[in-house]
């Protein structure tokens, strides 16, 4: 697969998740994905976003830097969001944040296999 047609396959993704197309999640991520090395399958990848959008209702995933180098993407998400409780053991409790996460995804027949994330937990903390 081309970096280009990678690159559009990762936008039409991200968008899934931002119109919370759940149903349609199998069709970016495979059978047996994997996040941060445990393997969770569609449905516990499925179950982790919509819990991360009860938390956070006004989530949005925003591609600050994306990179495609088939069958790896490495992308800066942005995020500018007010999580209802606690967000990663912090207690922001409705107080909009901004941080970013980095993640690094690869693709295995056209779907992602693994994913792993990094989200910058400290720039939430000075926030609060």
């Amino acid at each position: 697969m081309a970096s280009t047609e990678l690159s559009r396959l990762y936008r039409d993704y991200i968008d899934c998740l931002n119109r919370q197309a759940f149903d349609a999640l199998a069709n970016f991520v495979g059978d047996d994905v994997r996040h941060n090395g445990r393997r969770i399958g569609v449905s516990g990848y499925r179950a982790m976003l919509e819990k991360d959008f009860r938390e956070i209702p006004d989530l949005a995933f925003r591609i600050a830097l994306v990179v495609a180098d088939p069958p790896v993407i490495a992308c800066r998400l942005s995020f500018d969001c007010t999580p209802v409780g606690e967000f990663l053991g912090l207690p922001v409790n409705g107080r909009k944040v901004q941080f970013t996460e980095n993640v690094f995804y690869t693709y295995c027949e056209g779907k992602i296999r693994d994913v792993w994330s990094v989200v910058d937990k400290a720039a939430i903390e000075a926030q609060l």
